[in-house]
């Protein structure tokens, strides 16, 4: 039989648990990851009474949470992609101001290199400006192998964070399956969800996606499934996946990133190439995209540099009237086999063609048919020449392999034509007369000529040959023939043509008469000859790799320009994604936030439904006692 007294009560818990309800939305408003909660009321199951079906009352059918999934999946997919460009951004600034620098940059440094190579073709015979030459040949080493170690200490710093992270994510998985235990165990056989134990998981779950991109799927029991990379599981109800950072198959001193699960069951996959998002992502974005191609990079123009250089020092004539030797000397080519390896076969590399090197990593492996090699990073097979005897060595863009020993399938060595070329850089050359400014041969007319011809002062083309400055006489046979071998051989005549002999080549240009003579001989008197220098001077515009289709400035110049470009751009991502998390944040709170307004108009309501309820019940109590005293 309904009771005014048992609805009255009913009224005063319900709205007691509102009170309550209201009050920790109130403590909670500042709270990082609350989410708002409210009281659902329900009016309890009237009852027939009287011929009427009177009302009993109020009851609380559950306190709800005001949480929406697809704006908490907006708001993680925002902060992981803010994270992610934010780390990106922070160490991508540092490469792009080592290198862009318009003075201490790559750019400034090689300039005041070929600026010394000017100044000694300016005044060849004098020892000073060749003294300078070298110090800043010095300075130049100096500077790359600067470049290098700076590199090298954000590839340490990078492998740290790595670390870091992994164990930051670890962690949080740990934390996050433990609180599906807790919830899955506190909504057996109810109906309500544990709310503020589901906000700590959230909470956790949020800052999980700051560290990398995850996706979620919830299961029937209230439990959360959490997964990353391609779809492999970190969290999967109870059980938590373990992701660490180990030591490189190949590289010692390089991390990648594994998942396993917890209880040591089951082989580690590595997931390095598909994380996304988050700090982790940034780091793997940063080191695939900037980091080791500018290491790479960096030695590729260290080894240009130094090809043009001792190339066109060995084509030169010094102070001491002797032909150049090299100015610089390099870092070998690195060869690191995986220690995964079965065979006894090791590889011997070397730079067998500059203008063909590129800036890229190569993998060379053993199969059942043979042996294969890939690029690296991109994966693409690279065609290859040889067959890996001293003999006959494989050849693949500008790189000479020869391998001994005997290998198994599955046997895989990482070649690394450039990275290691700035460390074992130097300046072989220590006596300023040593800089060969002069051409080593020096062609002339005869005097007695009678007819109109000119001839160049001559170029070297091979410094190699035995016979570059033997003496030479090119004679006319008759206005259209020569000869260059007292008329053994005789050839035809072209105004303009090149005539190449012994390691040089001149051109003769005009009409000669039959008799003429030129004179192809040693530069004995070179001493104020700056043919060599200049040539050395504007050898880093000349075109050299890529198969001499780019020149050494313009390489540097598209690669400083792209790390530029990378670095504004990732710039730009930070400002473009803090946007999109703040709108999803906003979003999220315009659900999920506590509203402190709202909330005191609530509690104002609460209390005085309440202090209504109290009058009800204390007029059912009055009337009791009045019945009882009708009674008496």
């Amino acid at each position: 039989m309904p009771s005014m007294l048992s609805t009255g009560v009913s009224g005063l818990l319900s709205m007691q648990t509102a009170l309550d309800t209201t009050s920790h939305n109130i403590s909670n408003a500042s709270t990082a990851g609350y989410t708002r909660q409210g009281v659902l009321l329900t009016e309890n199951q009237p009852q027939y009474s009287g011929g009427n079906w009177v009302g009993t009352g109020v009851s609380v059918s559950s306190i709800q949470r005001f949480y929406d999934d697809l704006v908490a999946t907006q708001v993680r997919t925002a902060s992981s992609s803010k994270s992610q460009w934010e780390v990106y951004s922070t160490l991508s600034d540092q490469i792009n101001n080592l290198f862009g620098d318009a003075k201490t940059g790559m750019a400034g440094t090689l300039q005041d290199f070929a600026n010394a190579f000017q100044s000694v073709a300016n005044s060849p015979g004098t020892t000073a400006e060749r003294q300078v030459l070298l110090s800043k040949a010095q300075t130049l080493v100096n500077q790359l192998q600067t470049y290098g170690v700076r590199l090298n200490q954000l590839d340490a710093q990078s492998n740290l964070q790595l670390s870091s992270e992994a164990d930051t994510v670890t962690q949080l998985a740990a934390s996050i399956a433990s609180l599906n235990t807790k919830i899955s165990a506190a909504s057996i056989g109810l109906n309500h969800a544990p709310n503020d134990l589901l906000d700590q998981r959230d909470r956790l779950i949020d800052e999980l996606s700051t560290h990398v991109a995850v996706s979620t799927v919830k299961q029937d029991d209230g439990q959360v499934n959490v997964f990353v990379g391609n779809g492999q599981s970190l969290v999967l109800g109870a059980n938590a996946s373990k992701i660490s950072a180990i030591t490189d198959s190949f590289d010692p001193t390089h991390k990648t990133l594994v998942i396993s699960a917890a209880t040591g069951g089951g082989a580690a996959v590595d997931i390095s190439q598909n994380l996304t998002g988050g700090t982790l992502g940034g780091l793997i974005d940063f080191r695939d995209e900037l980091l080791t191609p500018s290491l790479n990079n960096l030695g590729q123009v260290a080894v240009a540099v130094s090809s043009l250089m001792n190339s066109q020092q060995r084509s030169g004539l010094d102070l001491n009237g002797v032909l150049g030797t090299d100015l610089f000397s390099l870092g070998g080519v690195g060869v690191l086999q995986n220690k995964a390896n079965t065979g006894t076969a090791t590889l011997n590399a070397t730079r067998s063609d500059v203008t063909a090197l590129t800036a890229d990593d190569y993998l060379l492996a053993r199969t059942a048919t043979g042996w294969s090699m890939q690029n690296s990073l991109t994966g693409q097979s690279v065609s290859m020449t040889g067959t890996g005897t001293a003999v006959d060595p494989f050849i693949a863009d500008g790189v000479s392999v020869v391998v001994s020993g005997v290998a198994n399938v599955g046997d895989k060595f990482l070649i690394q034509p450039t990275r290691f070329a700035v460390s074992g850089m130097s300046v072989l050359i220590k006596d300023p007369k040593a800089i060969a400014a002069a051409a080593p041969i020096l062609a002339t007319a005869s005097a007695a000529n009678t007819g109109r011809a000119s001839i160049t002062q001559g170029e070297v083309v091979n410094a190699g040959d035995p016979n570059l400055q033997t003496p030479t006489v090119i004679e006319f046979l008759s206005p259209s023939t020569y000869t260059t071998d007292a008329g053994v051989t005789v050839n035809t005549y072209t105004s303009g043509q090149d005539i190449s002999l012994n390691g040089w080549l001149v051109k003769i240009t005009g009409t000669p008469a039959m008799g003429d003579k030129f004179n192809v001989t040693s530069n004995t008197n070179g001493r104020g000859d700056n043919r060599n220098a200049l040539l050395m001077a504007n050898a880093l515009n000349k075109g050299y790799l890529n198969g001499g289709a780019t020149t050494v400035n313009g390489a540097v110049s598209t690669w400083v320009a792209d790390i530029g470009v990378r670095s504004n751009q990732a710039q730009a991502n930070v400002t473009t994604q803090s946007a999109v998390y703040d709108d999803a944040l906003n979003a999220q709170q315009s659900v999920s936030g506590v509203n402190l307004d709202e909330e005191a108009a609530n509690l104002v309501r609460y209390q005085q439904a309440y202090s209504a309820m109290t009058k009800v019940i204390s007029t059912s109590n009055e009337m009791f006692r009045t019945l009882m005293q009708a009674f008496n």
